[in-house]
């Protein structure tokens, strides 16, 4: 008797990450399958609850218990948040400041405003943050203020006022250590989408690899986003990531002017350099803080950055509709 082939299997959710993930792949039953998408699910909901800052969770130590409790005396944390904190402070260096996981003090603000206007609305001008109270922020946002005890497993913040907001960074991480687990566990080919964090295990059966499109930023005539159209396909080889942070994602508007989740640390305003930066690398935690990193910087810095770094390719798409790449990306076009 010949063994079946592996049959083609998805699975939406819409309760983790605040987002839409969208998972295929492949499995020889729908037992196999669904016994995988069960633990795949229940570590992305754990990550979520982990690496949530508003929301208490009973059982666990999370990031909204150590921004409460960490300037009082040092908060002992599990491996998921330690590891993270640990890779923030890696990728604070590796973007010269502009992924900072310390700048919840700044970013407070801007979410607060964002949750007051509604998605995508259009509101009144006295809804935006002053900048007063911004600056005064910012001096409350000081990655050294963040100590890290490996040897207690404990997170202390020296400076009482500091927050830790790890938007930029949260989710790549948890998608790339949910889908090595998976991996572990004997997933063999499937595409995580956690909300534009695109990440492959193996490679689609007898078809070649995985392939993720890069959407379009820009409006058409009717100020509407065509998502469904890309400027870029790219093939993902085993283990890659595609990640992408936009300007069209999670925004208010306020005269016709967008402002949206992404922050330029010198200006402390949504940064205004792209309408979409996306990053191309084997860790998803690495190209989530890339792509806030290089979105919040001019592209020179941000080539730099890139082209120092193995295995990492990037695009970046400007407000005049110029589509910008490091040296090593049309390789991984779509053949």
């Amino acid at each position: 008797t010949g063994t079946a082939s592996p049959q083609r299997y998805s699975v939406t959710w819409w309760d983790v990450f605040d987002t839409v993930t969208v998972i295929s792949g492949y499995a020889d039953s729908e037992a196999d399958w669904n016994t995988q998408m069960t633990a795949l699910h229940a570590d992305l909901l754990r990550y979520n609850q982990l690496y949530d800052i508003y929301n208490h969770y009973d059982g666990m130590t999370n990031l909204a218990d150590v921004n409460a409790g960490a300037a009082a005396a040092p908060v002992a944390v599990g491996d998921e948040i330690m590891n993270l904190l640990t890779f923030a402070q890696e990728m604070y260096q590796a973007t010269d400041g502009a992924c900072n996981a310390a700048a919840g003090a700044v970013l407070r603000y801007w979410h607060d405003a964002r949750t007051a206007a509604g998605d995508g609305a259009e509101v009144s001008a006295d809804i935006l943050p002053k900048t007063a109270d911004l600056q005064a922020a910012a001096a409350h946002c000081n990655m050294d203020d963040l100590i890290l005890n490996q040897n207690t497993g404990t997170v202390y913040f020296a400076d009482p006022e500091l927050q830790l907001d790890v938007g930029s960074i949260g989710k790549g991480y948890a998608v790339e250590q949910c889908a090595q687990a998976a991996e572990a566990r004997g997933l063999t080919s499937a595409l995580l989408n956690v909300g534009g964090n695109v990440r492959a295990i193996g490679t689609k059966p007898n078809s070649g690899p995985w392939v993720a499109g890069v959407d379009n930023p820009w409006p058409d005539q009717d100020g509407q986003y065509a998502t469904a159209s890309y400027v870029d396909t790219v093939e993902l080889q085993p283990g890659q990531s595609l990640v992408i942070s936009g300007d069209y994602q999670r925004y208010f508007t306020v005269d016709g002017v967008r402002y949206h989740h992404l922050i330029d640390p010198d200006t402390l305003f949504p940064a205004a350099y792209f309408n979409g930066v996306t990053v191309l690398c084997s860790d998803s935690g690495l190209a989530d803080c890339l792509t806030t990193g290089l979105f919040c910087q001019p592209l020179e810095d941000g080539m730099k950055i890139v082209e120092s770094l193995d295995g990492v390719e990037a695009m970046w798409c400007t407000p005049d509709q110029q589509v910008i790449t490091s040296s090593g990306w049309d390789s991984h076009l779509k053949k």
